[in-house]
């Protein structure tokens, strides 16, 4: 039992510094946007993993995964503001305001930047280009807030930020 609340009291700890180097998911005005899945089912194949630094490796974002051709929808309501390629792969970004900007990988079909989009709206699909997941397909969501990666699951409807409880109130 001993060797078990260590364990878990080692892993409280690393889920805590994780979420410690991660940036809050609030925007300037102090609310945290709510989004929605932009590919459904939601399957994550690799998650959010908060860099210790801004120059450092981490993963800014989470990969899910997708079909090639699946219908990708809106995060939420926005502007396109980049669609192309960057490097091997079909990009779009829409900026949701109050400094939230979603980007998603690989796309194909995407609207040029400037349009605008709403919540829950079919506006591209899953690309060909290989991604994150390969030889696997998933689309690939990176959310910033004010310039800073967050885990877009902490602003998904329904999800929100993990609270860790102190361990005697988790073992008790």
């Amino acid at each position: 039992m001993t060797r078990y609340l260590r364990a878990l009291a080692t892993l409280a700890a690393a889920c805590a510094l994780m979420g410690a180097a991660g940036a809050s998911a609030a925007t300037p005005d102090g609310q945290a946007p709510v989004l929605t899945a932009p590919v459904a089912p939601l399957r994550a194949d690799a998650l959010f993993v908060a860099p210790a630094a801004p120059w450092a490796s981490g993963h800014r974002g989470v990969d899910l995964l997708a079909a090639v051709g699946q219908v990708v929808v809106a995060p939420g309501d926005g502007v396109v503001a980049f669609s192309g390629r960057v490097v091997d792969r079909g990009v779009v970004t829409v900026d949701h305001g109050g400094g939230v900007v979603t980007s998603l990988e690989p796309v194909s079909d995407a609207p040029p930047a400037g349009t605008a989009v709403a919540r829950g709206e079919a506006f591209a699909v899953v690309g060909e280009d290989p991604g994150h997941c390969a030889p696997a397909t998933c689309l690939h969501w990176g959310v910033r807030v004010d310039g800073v990666y967050v885990d877009p699951l902490d602003l998904l409807e329904g999800f929100g930020p993990v609270v860790l409880l102190p361990l005697a109130e988790a073992v008790s």
